[in-house]
């Protein structure tokens, strides 16, 4: 699955994913994932920023640079 699957969000819920380079794979459906970094909810279609190494989702790019800085010490 991708973001164009047609079952994208079906549940009302979060979203649980397995994150890969480029894209990201849905392991349970739902409407959004939170940033790992705000806690702010991210809706599936406006997901763009996430790691495959710390499998987490970024609500934007200034969210993914603090959290690269953080895990790199």
């Amino acid at each position: 699955m991708n973001a164009f699957d047609p079952n994208l969000g079906k549940s009302g819920g979060p979203a649980t994913l397995h994150y890969g380079d480029g894209e990201f794979a849905i392991m349970s459906p739902g409407q959004y994932v939170l940033c790992a970094v705000t806690g702010a909810r991210v809706a599936l279609e406006n997901l763009r920023y996430w790691s495959p190494e710390l499998q987490e989702a970024y609500a934007g790019p200034a969210e993914a640079l603090k959290r690269w800085r953080e895990s790199r010490g």
